[in-house]
């Protein structure tokens, strides 16, 4: 089996004369292919299995001024082991530009048993840009042990540091599954607000009377705020982001 190598690219700027954004340039590059589905809206399509071990994938994005963008995929994404131990590797280059807003509401992703995936994600926001920025982890499928994942989300604004943040869970990282980690859980999702509409963000108080949900509020300078969620149930997790964003609009 050969290892797959793909950059895709979406280019996103506000139509001149009107609110409306348009994207510019909309370059697929299997698996990661794009599907333009309304104005500012972008859904990613996996149009083969995987990540798989060993393939290398990377993902540009670019928010123009005034543009306001949101990026969705049609369904999770699972990492799978592959004929060698080397990882499998997505990086997401984001730069979002003044007074621009990009709302990143991806599918879970799916820590196979077996697999060793690293996602690196490096956002590059101007002063007075919003984002709206989330990722959910599901270690393992129904029923099975996880595999490795390392996520690595890097935010600067206005050129200085805001966000350094890390997850490293599965068996590449000994005490990881323990109660000192994730414990129960089978999902660690992450919710990262910058703008006005972060001073507002509050953890769904009904998704923390789930059992087996715990969520913790970081509010950062920017301004900007953090959510963290461990949740025993994959779906309570994703329940949680989308209750506490519902009223997100980053205006």
């Amino acid at each position: 089996m050969t290892a797959v190598r793909s950059t895709a690219a979406i280019v996103a700027g506000r139509a001149p004369g009107t609110d409306r954004t348009r994207c510019t340039v909309l370059r697929s590059a299997p698996p990661l292919t794009l599907r333009s589905t309304g104005d500012g809206e972008v859904h990613l399509v996996g149009t083969t299995a995987g990540p798989v071990g060993g393939d290398h994938l990377r993902l540009s994005l670019c928010v123009g001024a005034g543009a306001a963008l949101t990026v969705r995929s049609v369904a999770a994404s699972v990492a799978l082991p592959g004929p060698s131990p080397v990882p499998s590797s997505l990086d997401v280059e984001v730069d979002v530009g003044s007074d621009a807003t990009l709302r990143w509401l991806p599918e879970p992703t799916i820590a196979a048993r077996g697999c060793d995936h690293r996602a690196t994600t490096r956002i590059r926001m101007a002063d007075g840009a919003r984002l709206l920025w989330t990722e959910v982890a599901v270690l393992g499928r129904h029923d099975e042990r996880p595999g490795s994942l390392l996520q690595r989300l890097r935010v600067d604004l206005g050129g200085r540091p805001l966000v350094r943040n890390d997850l490293a869970v599965g068996p590449a990282w000994p005490a990881s599954l323990g109660p000192a980690g994730t414990g129960d859980a089978r999902a660690v999702a992450t919710l990262l607000v910058v703008g006005p509409a972060a001073a507002s963000l509050r953890p769904d108080d009904a998704g923390m009377r789930t059992a087996g949900v715990r969520a913790a509020l970081l509010p950062l300078t920017g301004p900007a705020a953090l959510v963290s969620v461990l949740a025993a149930r994959p779906g309570d997790a994703v329940a949680m982001l989308d209750a506490t964003v519902r009223d997100q609009a980053l205006a």
